[in-house]
């Protein structure tokens, strides 16, 4: 195969997968199923493109391809043990949705889409299995993809996503958009997924880069669509509107060699204007809803609150502070503690932060976290207890696992080094 016929066929995969593995899902009631199927599919292109070449319509084609394999698939399977007519009328109902797929493949994609996102994040799945397996069937990331981006072994991610589709298929998962008795907390589990990929991009936490943009714009794509298949639902396009706004950032997070950029420090002129709009724009979808906002439209408030500032100077403090005040209140964390501590530290001075940051700091939950230390190393050094603040930046340091912000916090120490305590 040649280069740009393998390319094409590549570029049309990353395109049509989700909709493809999505449409098979409904079809078949099962995801590991639909993705063998969608891959088989995408076997046939590789072999066939090169020479007929890419079709007008290549989702259609896939599609197609795919839906006759799960015929095939299905008289194998089902052939020991159904009766002739059982499996004959199950196999009729495959074979009539193949023809005339042109015309009617976009008919129920949407709906296809949100219930793939519904199981690939279900509740039952652990954390590091949702986001794997939404990034494979999704994303259309490859396992090496997947593995690379979370800095874990190709075995570990393989092993992560057959073990999810064996969960879903034991536990029997539906296929579905959960009923509105559980779709809280299936919606949840959703966003969770996301907002923990784009995180992993934002800020790496091992290796040697602290950006992954990759994966911050996986986590973006995945949150456009969700906000085009949720729309009556507030926190969708609450954590919509915070991925844009963060995202704005990525190119001034960075300085010329790689090393990090805090926010206060960046050229706010690096900022993305497009994609704040677009962040306060879903910012607005959120609040016109007219509920209560929920954790993730208060946090894009928060980075609503920067985005406006054209200065690091001109930033609303005291509205973050309160801001953060509300996030505490509706969902309570040592994290959203320290960040609150920062705001207060801000808005009221570095002892107002100081004395929130002690009050969580004996909390197990923070044992390990990085951040911890690091802030309040911050507020030491501004309060010109310098001795202090050095411990502190260097137990950050020992702490992360990320090289860049690790020499960042090594630096900070050493500018401690020797002041008065």
């Amino acid at each position: 195969m040649t280069a740009s016929a393998h390319d094409a066929v590549e570029a049309v995969w990353r395109i049509e997968s989700a909709r493809l593995i999505a449409g098979l899902a409904r079809m078949v009631r099962d995801v590991g199923l639909a993705e063998d199927l969608a891959q088989d599919a995408l076997l046939a292109a590789l072999e066939q493109w090169p020479a007929s070449g890419v079709p007008d319509n290549p989702g259609a084609w896939l599609m197609t391809s795919a839906k006759r394999r799960a015929v095939d698939r299905l008289r194998r399977d089902r052939m020991l043990d159904r009766k002739h007519a059982e499996l004959a009328f199950e196999v009729q109902a495959l074979e009539q949705a193949v023809p005339d797929l042109e015309g009617r493949m976009d008919d129920d994609i949407g709906d296809d889409l949100l219930r793939l996102i519904f199981t690939a994040c279900h509740p039952v799945l652990a954390t590091e299995a949702r986001v794997a397996l939404t990034l494979r069937l999704l994303g259309g990331l490859t396992t090496e993809e997947i593995a690379r981006a979370f800095l874990v072994s190709v075995p570990t991610i393989q092993q992560r996503i057959v073990r999810a589709k064996r969960t879903l298929r034991e536990a029997r998962v539906p296929v579905e958009v959960p009923r509105a008795a559980e779709r809280g907390e299936r919606l949840a589990s959703v966003l969770e997924v996301i907002y923990l990929v784009f995180n992993e991009g934002y800020t790496a936490t091992a290796g040697d880069d602290w950006l992954r943009p990759d994966l911050c714009e996986d986590a973006l794509r995945l949150a456009r669509i969700l906000a085009e298949l949720a729309r009556e639902e507030p926190e969708v396009h609450g954590l919509a509107a915070l991925l844009e706004i963060q995202a704005s950032r990525l190119r001034a997070r960075l300085g010329p060699a790689g090393e990090p950029i805090l926010l206060l420090d960046q050229d706010r002129s690096r900022w993305d204007r497009v994609l704040i709009r677009r962040g306060l724009a879903a910012l607005d979808r959120a609040e016109a809803l007219g509920r209560p906002l929920g954790p993730y439209a208060l946090q894009a408030a928060i980075a609503a609150c920067h985005a406006r500032a054209r200065t690091a100077e001109e930033t609303d403090w005291t509205r973050i502070a309160a801001l953060y005040d509300a996030l505490g209140q509706i969902a309570p964390s040592p994290v959203v503690e320290i960040n609150r501590a920062v705001a207060y530290a801000m808005a009221f001075g570095p002892a107002a932060g100081l004395e929130i940051v002690d009050a969580v700091a004996s909390d197990p939950a923070l044992a390990a976290y990085h951040l911890l230390p690091s802030v309040r190393g911050d507020f030491l050094f501004k309060l010109d207890r310098r001795e202090e603040a050095r411990a502190e930046f260097e137990r950050a340091a020992a702490l992360t696992r990320n090289a860049r912000e690790q020499t960042l916090l090594l630096e900070r120490a050493a500018a401690c080094a020797g002041a008065p305590g």
